[in-house]
């Protein structure tokens, strides 16, 4: 009897769901957050979806390239956080010297309201701590009002374009010094 495959999150655990059955693993779930190959072929899926959901955002505008060829770019760290190794959210860290754009991040939508997100981004700025990172600076959507709290509530500052972001309604500039 073949099941689905898929995952659920719920605010308590992680649920595997598997011919309509609940099976709830006997001890707690594993979250590990890491520096991972974003070509791997369990974090593709992921990557299409941050992709898919990035064209959605602005249908007028041509989505940003999210392709494992830009992940793996020099001076880009990728990481994801995964639950008994399912990769369920992402993130990335591109260094220009003197400050860390964070990039990417994403989260499964079935895992977003549990913190994911915030321990996601923690995640990165320790990434970026540990290499002497002591400036880090984003951009992010104005339709993406869930975003711009959580990194309200973390920390960060609006600011001005910066490096290829220009002046635009649809977006915000964000730093934080670390």
């Amino acid at each position: 009897m073949g099941g689905t495959g898929h995952f659920s999150c719920d605010r308590f655990f992680l649920r595997h769901l598997n011919d309509g059955d609940l099976i709830v693993p006997p001890s707690p779930p594993s979250l590990v957050f890491a520096i991972d190959d974003p070509g791997r072929p369990d974090i593709l899926p992921l990557i299409e979806q941050l992709h898919g959901y990035l064209s959605d955002l602005d249908r007028h505008l041509p989505p940003p390239s999210v392709s494992v060829e830009s992940l793996r770019q020099p001076h880009t760290t990728f990481m994801t956080a995964r639950v008994d190794g399912t990769p369920l959210a992402c993130g990335a860290g591109v260094d220009h010297g003197d400050y860390v754009e964070l990039k990417y991040m994403y989260v499964l939508p079935a895992c977003r309201g549990m913190g994911l997100g915030k321990q996601m981004l923690e995640a990165l700025e320790r990434q970026v701590r540990s290499t002497g990172g002591k400036m880090v600076k984003l951009e992010t959507g104005t339709a993406q009002t869930e975003s711009i709290e959580l990194y309200e509530r973390a920390g960060y500052r609006r600011c001005r374009p910066f490096g290829e972001h220009r002046v635009s309604a649809s977006s915000i500039c964000m730093e934080k010094a670390l």
